[in-house]
């Protein structure tokens, strides 16, 4: 490796091999990409049992396969008439939360990128996905209800182990608190079967 520069503007010429995946065959780059979602998932999943490391390389497909799941589950439940709309209402509402969540974070100091927090927002709705699943099948409401408040519970439980810390200790409940009311408005539209 050598370094040139010229000016202001300094140029570093590496190994053609060291960084470029180009010439990787799709089917490996896909193979990595679902290992690492796999990963991540377990993270949430499992939080004890896991890495918090993991989830600070983020990535965003994951989250979007997640959320997909979760708008196709929320829209076969739905009436017919209103499955386009309940699968794309839950699309919209799970970025722009995810997003609204990340940017009061960010405002109160967070030291975490925004797409780190969109990352983490994404993929602790996996609780909430398995919860909506689940649900399909459950007929009494108050069973419902008490399986509904341990996913809720699940998926704040998993993201807050990545939130604590990440701003000042006086400044912590005004970051944690909109990411529990990000996944009970979740939960509740699994609950109510929007």
């Amino acid at each position: 490796m050598a370094t040139a520069g010229s000016g202001n503007e300094t140029y570093i010429e590496t190994s053609h091999e060291a960084l470029s995946t180009l010439d990787e065959p799709v089917s490996q780059t896909l193979l990595r990409d679902a290992k690492a979602i796999w990963r991540k998932l377990v993270v949430v999943v499992c939080p004890p049992l896991s890495n918090d490391r993991e989830l600070r390389d983020w990535d965003l497909w994951g989250p979007l396969i997640l959320c997909l799941i979760l708008a196709i589950i929320l829209a076969t439940s739905a009436p017919p008439n209103m499955t386009g709309l309940v699968f794309s209402a839950v699309f919209v509402l799970v970025w722009v939360g995810s997003a609204v969540v990340t940017l009061n974070a960010k405002f109160l100091g967070s030291t975490i990128s925004f797409f780190q927090t969109v990352c983490v927002m994404g993929y602790c709705i996996a609780p909430i996905c398995f919860g909506a699943l689940i649900d399909l099948f459950i007929p009494f409401f108050w069973l419902k209800l008490m399986f509904s408040g341990v996913v809720w519970a699940w998926a704040c439980w998993a993201s807050l182990r990545f939130f604590r810390g990440t701003t000042k200790a006086e400044k912590e409940m005004l970051v944690i608190y909109p990411v529990a009311l990000f996944y009970l408005f979740m939960t509740w539209m699994v609950l109510v079967g929007v």
